[in-house]
């Protein structure tokens, strides 16, 4: 078992023994690795473990050349090489459900704490793609930003993800919010075709258009889709419980590529 798995209480009766059994030297050399870990990696309680989500939502420019679309999907994925990243996948939309905003593609990435993801937003690479291929070619963009510890870190090649933002009524209070997050929370036991369901708060601000909740749903694949979509009273029911609470929703559809698509 690794030390960053270990509870405090735990840790510290380890520490004690290691310092009676244990060379001085070699005892501090410990010490310090144990307190480092347990710095730089959050204490898992249990077998869930949080991640941090981030999803980018693009629109592209209807004229662009279909080259330069391929060469900002291969730039993407191409993040995957950096080790920040324990799950990235980039390409366009099956469908954009929303009429107020209307994307095309979409990068969904997560990572293992927060600060992982400020170092991939910095790092040489991203920030290369992001100004030879992604700015000179898109009309629009979103990004949300969430913690979640209901997510496993990669949904297999072929898998279909249901992403949903809400943009909530101004001065709602923390009991409706909460009541919210239950609600979107109890979506998996309705619908037990979802193998996975990861929700939360945004974090990050300034690309999210006023979006403060968010959630991802994955299924096996397409058709799971429209079996969810076809139960339209429980889909109904669902929406009808937190209505009052929101101004506007954001949905679309995606289908995790292959990695031999996905870098084509």
């Amino acid at each position: 078992m690794s030390t960053e798995m270990l509870c405090a209480p735990v840790r510290t009766r380890l520490l004690s023994s290691l310092s009676l059994s244990t060379p001085q030297p070699l005892f501090r050399r410990l010490h310090s690795l144990i307190l480092r870990r347990n710095h730089q990696t959050p204490i898992r309680m249990s077998a869930q473990e949080h991640i941090v989500e981030h999803v980018v939502l693009f629109k592209v420019k209807p004229d662009v050349d279909s080259s330069k679309v391929a060469a900002m999907i291969s730039g993407l994925n191409g993040l995957t090489s950096l080790d920040l990243t324990v799950h990235l996948t980039s390409g366009q939309l099956l469908r954009s459900r929303s009429s107020s905003l209307t994307f095309t593609h979409m990068l969904h990435s997560r990572y293992r704490s927060k600060e992982d993801l400020r170092e991939y937003a910095a790092h040489p690479e991203h920030v290369r793609v992001v100004t030879e291929n992604i700015k000179p070619i898109i009309d629009d963009i979103m990004a949300v930003d969430w913690i979640s510890n209901g997510a496993s870190v990669s949904p297999k090649p072929g898998s279909a993800m249901r992403l949903t933002f809400l943009k909530l009524k101004e001065n709602l209070g923390e009991n409706e919010k909460a009541r919210v997050l239950e609600v979107i929370g109890g979506i998996k036991d309705q619908f037990q075709a979802i193998e996975q369901l990861s929700l939360g708060e945004n974090f990050s601000h300034d690309r999210a258009k006023g979006y403060t909740i968010a959630s991802i749903a994955v299924l096996p694949g397409p058709a799971d889709l429209e079996a969810l979509d076809s139960n339209v009273e429980l889909v109904k029911l669902q929406k009808e419980k937190v209505r009052d609470s929101i101004e506007s929703v954001v949905v679309v559809d995606y289908v995790i590529p292959s990695p031999q698509v996905a870098n084509l």
